[in-house]
Order: structure tokens, then sequence, then C-alpha cells
């Protein structure tokens, strides 16, 4: 007995060479030829398929919800990775990350282009280049933010994250948040490849996502 996508139950017997499908409650059995199709009230369409006298089953439902995802696969498209070096002890490791997790799918060394800029507030004026021009697919932010004894982290914050945003509202190509906005030094670096994983890698991950989401639409 096998469960069909739309919830129906489709029970098959392959030497009476019957099927009986129970949709709602209602039993319906028909004779299997080869090859044979039927279309179901509710817009699906049953397909029994015989070969090598091993029985397979096709199910088709065409009044289903289209449904795109994205599949973690670099493509044959070209990622921009902009890193900030304020605090290039911590975004060197995401940006390691981040070109390690792109060439484990896929990614060859000309499909990568790396800018470093100053400072974070300086990431989202060079992203923004990068994705209006037309040759990247995604486009990578990395940066590292740490609370210091100022309220100059809440306005590197918040002015990063806008920024980020607002690529994603004016360009086609994804811009990829991957800044870290932490408290202290110990929580920057477990998130950069120790007991948190590596947000370079998280960032890529999406961006290859992000991309080919992008490319079926």
């Amino acid at each position: 007995m096998v469960r069909c996508l739309t919830g129906a139950w489709l029970l098959f017997f392959w030497k009476a060479a019957t099927y009986s499908l129970i949709i709602d409650g209602c039993q319906v059995v028909r004779k299997l030829v080869e090859a044979s199709s039927y279309r179901l009230s509710n817009g699906a369409r049953f397909c029994g398929i015989l070969g090598n006298g091993t029985p397979r089953i096709v199910w088709r439902n065409e009044g289903m919800i289209k449904e795109i995802k994205g599949s973690v696969t670099a493509g044959k498209g070209s990622y921009a990775i902009v890193v900030s070096r304020f605090n290039e002890f911590i975004t060197s490791k995401l940006l390691a990350g981040a070109i390690d997790c792109l060439q484990r799918h896929g990614a060859s060394d000309e499909q990568i282009s790396v800018v470093w800029v100053p400072g974070a507030c300086e990431l989202t004026q060079v992203a923004k280049k990068l994705a209006q021009s037309g040759k990247y697919v995604a486009v990578i932010c990395l940066g590292a933010v740490i609370r210091g004894q100022t309220g100059h982290y809440d306005y590197v914050c918040q002015q990063v994250v806008r920024g980020i945003g607002q690529i994603n509202y004016d360009s086609d190509v994804p811009a990829i948040f991957g800044v870290l906005t932490c408290e202290t030094l110990e929580h920057a670096v477990d998130r950069a490849g120790t007991k948190m994983g590596n947000a370079g890698a998280d960032a890529a991950r999406t961006a290859m996502e992000a991309a080919n989401v992008n490319e079926q639409i």
C-alpha cells in the first residue's frame, strides 16, 4: 500500500494486474494495462507502467500547487564575497569557510571573487555595486561587529542590516547577510569555525540556494 501525494491510498496487486485507489473513503478498482493512464475526478492522473516483469507506479497530480525549492549547488554562476578587514582575525575564518563551502558544492576558483573592504559599514556600498554589475548570481557579505564600551556597535549593526536588506529590495541578485553581531569576542570565535559552526559557510550555502531559486523563477 502506497501513500499518494494527494492523501489517497493506493493498493497495487501485481498478479491480478489491478489497483485499488481509495479517495475520501470511496474505493475505485480498475484493471491495469501496460502504460495505462487514468484521470481522476480531482484532476490527478494515475499511470501504471509494467516493464521487465516489474510493476512500477507513477503518480502525478496535475492540479497540485507548483513548488519551487532551491538546491545547495554552485551551478555555473559566479559568486562575489565582500569581506570586512576590521576584526580580520574573525572575518578571515568566515571567508575561508565560505570559500570551502562553495568549492565543496562544485564552484571553481574562477567562479569566486573576493573583495576586501575596511569595515562592516563599507560592505553595503561595494556589495550593491557587485549585485548591480550583472556578473554574479549572489553576493555574500562577511564581517564581524563586536560590542565595545560605547554605542558604536548598535549604530554599525543597524546600518549594515538595513543596507544589505536594501540591496535585496533594489536588485535581482541576492545579497546574503553573513555578518556576525556578537556581544563578546568569544561569541564571535564560536561562530567562526568552532563550537557554533562557521557563519561564512552558512552564508555560502544560503547564497547557492537563493541563486538556484532565482534561476527557477
